[in-house]
């Protein structure tokens, strides 16, 4: 047997001591791969690796580190999505801390940004609003090795492909000598970086902006710069020249029903229904398309969001991150503080969402997981329910609406009011692994 299948079947040993330490949570992993043991599952997947071009010498590498962890399974299985409201969420993330520190990084990098955006097209702030919510800039990236988190997942059967995949990748990126697998330590999802790349958009995407032959995004600023700028402009299609996203002012008589992100008008059309820039100046009457978001109703914040905001959506489908990494963008590149709401907004309980899901479920739709998130799918319905009964069509579900569906005097009493604006927090980086 070769020396270096040999170090491979020896960290197999090391793993399956391991995974020994949760055998039912282990076992039960195993019901996705044909019934598999974790040291099976670890030579299936070398296997797959070697089939895909890594070497032996990576796998052999790699071994000691791919070891089951059933905190990560529960990590991953007990995660919580963003519940909190745009202003809240906003007020905390996209500090002015974190705006004056991105327009430092800005200067301080100045020929590795100006390379990237003359490269990719892709604005310095644009970069340095993912680089602050990501890891805080490099502050926060992660404890865990990112083998351990990958292998660990590849088996549980939530998303058992997605992690194998992953996991090949995280190889790949072993055996073209830009980490080595101690260097990878990161979140619990098994994102890497200042940027918190996943290990096939890091093999795909990352490049050596320092010229020292490494893609390393943990630990170089340029390279952090041109690998993200290379992501946002060819992996999510970003439009060279072209704006991402502009507070606005929409008049209480706006046709809310056209408030949505699958509905597009020419900048005219939005100027023709009253809608003007948030200081009351006049859009252009361009035909530029844009959405309108409404991110909290029309009693919230309002957006002009353009076809770049689609790279924020794809970079993370919560609306209430990827319209806050666009909100900081914006900052970052000069534009004034967003408005809050002159008045508070009302909004339903954790228990009061749950329900209305409940509800939409028995009239019809689709709304995911019944989670007490309003997450898209729930916007959607919320809004047909809205036009059903003649009310404002904006997508933020109201105690009238929960009234109208049947949901009780008791629940639709309870929403509360949220304050205006914030309360101001010390910004921290995102949970890895959201």
């Amino acid at each position: 047997m070769p020396r270096r299948t040999r170090v491979f079947l020896h960290g197999l040993a090391l793993a399956a001591v391991v995974a020994v330490v949760a055998p039912a949570s282990a076992q039960r992993g195993a019901s996705c791969h044909n019934g598999m043991s974790f040291p099976q599952f670890l030579s299936s997947l070398e296997q797959d690796a070697q089939k895909a071009g890594v070497s032996q010498r990576a796998i052999a590498e790699a071994a000691p580190y791919m070891a089951y962890d059933q905190g990560i399974v529960n990590r991953d299985r007990g995660q919580r999505v963003f519940g909190q409201l745009f202003t809240q969420f906003a007020g905390r993330m996209a500090s002015e801390a974190r705006r004056v520190r991105g327009q430092q990084l800005i200067r301080q990098h100045a020929d590795a940004f100006a390379r990237a955006e003359k490269q990719y097209g892709v604005p310095p702030a644009v970069i340095t609003a993912f680089w602050a919510l990501e890891s805080d800039f490099g502050a926060i990236q992660g404890k865990l090795p990112t083998l351990r988190s990958l292998v660990s997942l590849a088996y549980d059967c939530r998303r058992a492909e997605m992690f194998h995949d992953e996991t090949i990748a995280a190889l790949k990126i072993i055996d073209r000598g830009d980490l080595t697998p101690s260097e990878m330590i990161g979140s619990w999802a098994g994102e890497l970086g200042q940027t918190q790349f996943l290990p096939r958009h890091y093999y795909d995407y990352a490049v050596d902006y320092d010229g020292d032959g490494r893609r390393d995004l943990i630990h170089s600023a340029a390279d952090v710069i041109g690998s993200t700028a290379n992501y946002i402009a060819t992996g999510l299609k970003w439009k060279r020249g072209e704006p991402w996203l502009q507070e606005v002012h929409a008049p209480p008589n706006t046709p809310w029903e056209q408030a949505d992100l699958t509905i597009k008008h020419p900048r005219s059309q939005w100027a023709a229904w009253g809608v003007t820039y948030a200081d009351g100046k006049p859009l252009p009457g361009d035909k530029l398309q844009a959405s309108l978001l409404l991110p909290m109703g029309r009693f919230g914040p309002a957006f002009l969001a353009y076809d770049n905001f689609g790279a924020y959506t794809e970079w993370n489908n919560s609306l209430i991150y990827s319209t806050t990494a666009a909100y900081l963008a914006t900052r970052i590149a000069g534009a004034a503080p967003m408005r809050h709401p002159s008045a508070q907004v009302a909004q339903l309980t954790f228990e009061q969402i749950k329900h209305l899901q409940q509800l939409l479920v028995r009239a019809g739709f689709n709304v995911g997981k019944i989670d007490g998130v309003l997450g898209q799918q729930s916007r959607i319905a919320v809004k047909a329910m809205q036009i059903k009964y003649g009310l404002p069509a904006d997508s933020w579900p109201t105690a009238e609406l929960l009234a109208r569906m049947g949901g009780g005097a008791a629940h639709a009493a309870e929403a509360v009011a949220v304050p205006a604006a914030p309360r101001r927090a010390a910004p921290r980086p995102l949970q890895p692994g959201r």
